[in-house]
C-alpha cells in the first residue's frame, strides 16, 4: 500500500499524517494546517442597531465609504482650488458690450455676492451701501464651499464618534448575580481527520477549585446538554445551556478522543465558537470565535496533539448590566489563553506513538465567571444639541473670516478692485437700456408706421413732414381729364416696417387743387386690437376713416383756423384711447394747414399764368 504524500506510514500497512498536517478528502491527501488564529468577539449591543434612524441611513455603509474626515477635507480642497482658479480665469475674458457669455457668467457670480455685500471698501462718513462685486460673489462660494465641506466632517464625527461608553465596575452580590440569567451555547471543533466515533463523551462537571473546600463533581447534564456533530474539519462538541444560573466561579468540563482502527487519535489544532444571549430579550446576543492551534510554542512550528496532557482552553465570562438598554443583564465572554498539552513534532515520534496503539487527545474546558464584580455599562453623548451648535457657528465664523480677510487685502492693495462694480452695472445698464429703446423703435414702427425709426431706412424728399409717420401715398390709376390725381387709401395689411411710400410731386400737378381722399388714420387704431388678430385688415379701422377734404371749402375764408385743444390729464387718468385721440386732433389740423397751403399755392400759380399771358398778349 503506497502512503499519500506528507505522510508516514506505522504497523506496515497503516498510513497517517506527519506532524501539522491533516488528512483532507477535498485535497485528497495530507494538507499543512496553517488558518489564521485571530480571535473575533462581538457585544451585539452596539448602540446603532438599535436607533431610530437606521431605517433611513446606513452609517455603516458611510463608514466604509470615509474611512476618516481626512476625504471629506480632501475634497473640500480640490473643489475650493477648482473654484479659485476658475474665477481667476473669468478675470481675463473680456466682458465686451454685455452680450457675450463670458459677460453673462462674470454677471451671475457678482450676484453671488450674498455674504460680502454690505462689507466692500467705503471711504470716511459715507453711507454703508449694498453693493455685489465679481470678487465678493466668488469668495461667498469659496466661503460656502469651505463651510459645506467642514460641516460635512462634523457630521461625519457625530456619527462616528457621538457617543462615548462608559464602564464602571463595582462588586457584585449573591442577588445580583441570580438575575443574570441568559443562554449559552458552546462549539468546540477538534481539527483532525477524526470522528464522534473517537469520542469518550464526558458525563461530569467539575466546579471549584481541586483541592479546596469548593471543589465539586456533578453531573453534565445538570448543567448543560451534549452534542456531537461529524463536521469537514473533525468532530464538534456542542454545549448549550438554556436559562444557565452561574452559582460558581470556576467549571471543568473533560473529554479525550481515543485512538480506533485504521482512526488514530491525532489533531493539529482547536476552533471554538461561544455565544451567550438574554433569555428574555434574545435579540441582544454576545459571540466569541477563534482558532488555537500552537500558540505557547516559541518557534511556532507545526505540531500533531497526542498524548495523556489535556489541552487547556481557558475562557472567562464577566457579567454586564446595560443601563443605556434598559439595565440589559448580559454576560460577555473572553478567550483568556490556550495551554496546549502533548504534542509531538517529530515524524519519528509520530509513528513510534502511533505504534503503541494507546494514544488519545484529552482536552478541557476551563471556564472563569469572574462573579466578584459586575461592569456597569452605560453610553454618554460627547456632543449635545448645544455643543453642536457652537461648533457648527465656529465653522461657520472660520469659513466667513478667512475670505473677508482676503476680500480686505484685495481692495486694500488694488485700488481697481474698490469699485469694480459699477464696470459690470455700466455695462449691464447699457444693454438693458439698448433692449427697451429697440423694443420702443419696433413699437413705434408697427403702431404709427414709422419708417425713419428703422435704422436701415433711407430718406427720400418725398417724406412728409409729420416724422413720416403714415403719410405716406401711393400713386394709383391715371390723371382724370381735369388733371387731379386720384388716390387710394392705404390699407393697413399692406404696412410694412420697412416699406417706402411716396407723396405726388407738386410740381406736375395741373388742377388748381389737390383732392385728399381716403386718408386713413392708423394712429387711431387700437393696439389691442392689432395684435389679438395677428393681421390687419381695412375695416379694422373703419371707424377712423377721415371723410375726403375739399380744399373748396376754404377758399372762401382764407384765415388759418385756430390749432386744436390741449386737454391735461393726470397720469393716472392717462390712456393709450386719450393719446390716440390727441395724435388724431394734431392730425387732422396737420391736413387742414396742408390743404391750405396747396390751396394758396395753386393760385399764385394761376395768378402767374395769367400774368404771363396777357403780357404775351400785349
Amino acid at each position: 500500500m503506497t502512503c499519500p504524500p506528507n505522510s508516514v506510514r506505522y504497523n506496515s500497512t497503516l498510513c497517517a499524517c506527519r506532524p501539522g498536517y491533516f488528512a483532507n478528502a477535498t485535497a485528497g491527501g495530507c494538507v499543512l494546517f496553517g488558518a489564521n488564529t485571530t480571535i473575533s468577539a462581538n457585544s451585539g449591543v452596539d448602540d446603532y442597531t438599535t436607533s431610530f434612524p437606521l431605517s433611513f441611513f446606513s452609517f455603516d455603509s458611510i463608514r466604509r465609504f470615509t474611512q476618516s474626515q481626512a476625504v471629506f477635507l480632501e475634497a473640500t480642497a480640490v473643489l475650493l482650488l477648482s473654484w479659485m482658479v476658475f474665477c481667476l480665469f473669468l478675470r481675463f475674458k473680456k466682458v465686451g458690450d454685455g452680450r457675450n457669455v463670458w459677460f453673462q457668467i462674470r454677471w451671475w457670480i457678482s450676484r453671488l455676492d450674498v455674504c460680502f455685500s454690505t462689507r466692500h471698501w467705503l471711504d470716511d462718513q459715507r453711507v454703508v451701501r449694498k453693493r455685489k462685486t465679481e470678487l465678493g460673489g466668488a469668495l461667498s462660494i469659496a466661503c460656502w464651499i469651505l463651510f459645506t465641506g467642514l460641516f460635512s466632517a462634523l457630521l461625519y464625527q457625530v456619527i462616528t464618534r457621538r457617543t462615548i461608553e462608559v464602564h464602571n465596575v463595582k462588586a457584585a452580590n449573591a442577588p445580583e448575580l441570580v438575575t443574570f440569567n441568559n443562554d449559552m451555547e458552546f462549539n468546540i471543533t477538534t481539527i483532525s481527520s477524526m470522528s464522534c466515533s473517537n469520542l469518550l463523551s464526558p458525563n461530569s462537571i467539575v466546579t471549584g477549585t481541586p483541592g479546596f473546600l469548593d471543589y465539586r463533581a456533578a453531573s453534565l447534564s445538570n448543567f448543560a446538554n451534549f452534542s456531537c456533530q461529524n463536521t469537514s474539519e473533525g468532530p464538534t462538541i456542542t454545549f448549550k445551556c438554556n436559562n444557565c444560573q452561574l452559582t460558581q466561579d470556576i467549571f471543568y468540563i473533560s473529554w479525550q478522543f481515543v485512538d480506533l482502527p485504521n482512526s488514530p487519535a491525532v489533531a493539529v489544532g482547536f476552533r471554538f465558537e461561544f455565544s451567550a444571549s438574554n433569555h428574555n430579550r434574545k435579540k441582544y446576543v454576545t459571540s466569541l470565535g477563534g482558532t488555537v492551534r500552537n500558540t505557547s510554542i516559541a518557534d511556532d512550528s507545526p505540531v500533531t496533539f497526542r498524548g495523556t496532557d489535556p489541552n487547556i482552553l481557558k475562557f472567562n465570562l464577566i457579567p454586564n448590566l446595560y443601563h443605556n438598554l434598559d439595565d440589559l443583564r448580559l454576560i460577555q465572554p473572553l478567550f483568556h489563553e490556550f495551554l496546549p498539552g502533548s504534542y509531538i513534532r517529530d515524524a519519528t515520534q509520530l509513528q513510534a506513538s502511533l505504534e503503541s496503539s494507546n494514544g488519545l487527545i484529552n482536552t478541557t474546558l476551563y471556564i472563569n465567571f469572574l462573579s466578584a464584580y459586575i461592569v456597569e455599562i452605560n453610553k454618554q453623548n460627547i456632543l449635545g444639541p448645544v455643543s453642536f451648535l457652537a461648533d457648527l457657528g465656529g465653522l461657520y465664523c472660520i469659513s466667513i473670516g478667512i475670505f473677508y480677510y482676503l476680500m480686505v487685502q484685495f481692495e486694500y492693495r488694488v485700488k481697481k478692485l474698490r469699485n469694480e462694480d459699477l464696470v459690470l452695472r455700466r455695462v449691464r445698464s447699457r444693454m438693458k437700456a439698448q433692449a427697451h429703446w429697440d423694443k420702443l423703435r419696433k413699437y413705434v414702427m408697427y403702431t404709427w408706421g414709422c419708417p425713419k425709426m428703422d435704422d436701415s431706412f433711407n430718406w427720400t424728399k418725398n417724406d412728409t413732414e409729420f416724422g413720416g409717420c403714415m403719410m405716406h401715398t401711393r400713386r394709383t390709376g391715371s390723371h382724370s381729364a381735369g388733371g387731379s390725381l386720384r388716390k387710394k387709401p392705404i390699407r393697413k395689411d399692406l404696412i410694412s416696417l420697412s416699406q417706402k411710400l411716396s407723396v405726388p410731386s407738386l410740381e406736375n400737378t395741373t388742377a388748381p387743387f389737390v383732392q385728399m381722399q381716403g386718408v386713413k388714420n392708423h394712429a387711431a387704431c387700437p393696439v389691442t386690437n392689432l395684435q389679438s388678430r395677428g393681421q390687419l385688415h381695412p375695416s379694422t379701422c373703419s371707424d377712423h376713416i377721415s371723410s375726403p377734404v375739399h380744399p373748396s371749402s376754404f377758399t372762401d375764408n382764407i384765415l388759418i383756423p385756430p390749432p386744436p385743444s390741449l386737454e391735461l390729464k393726470s397720469s393716472s387718468d392717462m390712456t393709450m384711447a386719450d393719446v390716440q385721440k390727441s395724435l388724431m386732433r394734431l392730425y387732422n389740423y396737420n391736413v387742414l394747414l396742408r390743404e391750405k397751403l396747396v390751396s394758396m399755392q395753386s393760385s399764385i400759380h394761376q395768378v402767374a399764368k395769367d400774368s404771363l399771358s396777357s403780357l404775351h398778349q400785349d
